[in-house]
């Protein structure tokens, strides 16, 4: 008796195609992206503007409220370290679920903290879940996306980041003028629960993920072809050194618009969060700018123009202050585009790991210069706070130009 043909070989059967650009899953997949990177900076950054509430509240100085966001970019940072070696063995979209359902959740029980300290706690563990997703989400779409889109689709996500970061700092801003800390810090937990299970439902399963045992072996051997790699250290160094100016500028801006001459009030400070919209089209644009003529292209330019608006805001005028702040967010959000997908494309192997690193550099960054900046502001103001971040771009440029003159090298695949 004839019985029916097996299916051929899973060996013998074409490897899953990419992701590409027009396509129904690449739509999916950008939404889905878009809403995790969305619900992680709007929770992670929530408590920014209302920094000057806390140290009213608690009666804290400067640097000492800057911990309400410092601990969480801290424990994040050393999430990372664990979380993306923990994707590169059991997967990518369950890590990221659980990571942002953890994180809405535990925003939601920090306004029932009863004291200082209690607060701090719970920002910790926000900062610890959210570690699931920032670490995985450059690793899911290098691997998802096909290689000459993967610009465009790294400066969505980072649009979603930049446009989380701004409605974050907007809500709760504005929210503080008109009800307690407590509630608005709940509403944001409520949006970051909403925007988590819609990236459960829209992210597509992943379909090139191989999974790596978790072992003390292979993150070693991780680590060594990460920092034996010429350019992904200076790739980790650039994550510290722009990220640390990036938070420096927005952590203390309040205080001094806050002050004369300029008398600001909480609610318009927070509506101020909307320079972060600059950063949903730079992100964008340097991506397919990147694919089109190389990221070493692109790379250092938006560098100059965070230290030009940088150094915008030591004018005087309003205006002019605000146009720094504006300019600082579109150069800052494109080099963040720029250096995640430069990573993606130099790891060859671990790519979970080489996020990880990153953006451990990253948050690393914002913690230290974040917290450093408040020692400057008490003692030097705000040209003591611009010269500090000016120094960290100084920097970042060099190394910038340095990459530069690297020749270019794209993983396998």
């Amino acid at each position: 008796m004839h019985t029916l043909a097996a299916p051929a070989d899973r060996h013998d059967s074409p490897p899953p195609a990419y992701i590409e650009k027009g396509t129904r899953l690449f739509r999916r997949t950008n939404w889905a992206l878009f809403a995790g990177g969305f619900a992680t900076f709007a929770l992670l950054y929530c408590v920014q503007p209302m920094l000057p509430v806390f140290s009213a509240a608690f009666a804290l100085s400067a640097a000492q409220s800057s911990l309400a966001l410092s601990i969480s970019t801290v424990t994040l940072a050393v999430g990372l370290l664990f979380t993306g070696p923990l994707s590169d063995a059991v997967g990518r979209k369950p890590v990221m679920v659980a990571a942002l359902l953890a994180a809405a959740l535990c925003t939601l029980l920090a306004p029932l903290m009863p004291s200082w300290e209690t607060l701090l706690l719970m920002r910790a563990l926000v900062g610890l879940a959210l570690s699931g997703l920032v670490a995985v989400a450059m690793s899911y779409l290098s691997e998802e996306i096909h290689p000459p889109h993967l610009g465009l689709a790294m400066g969505l996500y980072i649009s979603g980041n930049a446009l989380g970061g701004m409605s974050g700092r907007l809500l709760s801003g504005v929210l503080v003028d008109f009800v307690s800390w407590q509630a608005a810090v709940a509403s944001l937990g409520l949006l970051g629960l909403g925007a988590a299970l819609l990236f459960w439902r829209l992210l597509p399963d992943s379909r090139h993920f191989r999974p790596t045992p978790l072992s003390l072996a292979n993150l070693v051997e991780g680590l060594r072809l990460h920092f034996s790699d010429r350019g992904l250290p200076w790739l980790f160094l650039e994550a510290f050194l722009l990220m640390g100016g990036f938070v420096t500028l927005f952590n203390y801006i309040g205080y001094r618009l806050l002050e004369a001459p300029y008398g600001m009030s909480q609610a318009f400070v927070g509506l101020l969060s909307v320079v972060y919209l600059s950063g949903t089209y730079s992100s964008t644009q340097a991506g397919v700018l990147a694919d089109r003529l190389g990221r070493h292209r692109v790379f250092w330019p938006a560098i100059l123009l965070m230290l030009a608006g940088a150094l915008l805001t030591l004018t005087g005028p309003l205006l002019l202050v605000l146009g720094g702040m504006l300019l600082f967010a579109f150069g800052f959000f494109a080099a963040h585009s720029l250096a995640s997908s430069w990573v993606g494309r130099r790891a060859l192997r671990a790519r979970g790991q080489a996020s990880s690193l990153y953006l451990f550099s990253y948050y690393l960054g914002s913690s230290v210069a974040g917290t450093a900046g408040g020692f400057f502001w008490a003692h030097a103001g705000w040209n003591g706070v611009a010269g500090f971040i000016a120094a960290l771009l100084g920097v970042a440029l060099l190394v910038a130009l340095h990459l530069s003159r690297l020749p270019p090298k794209a993983a396998p695949g």
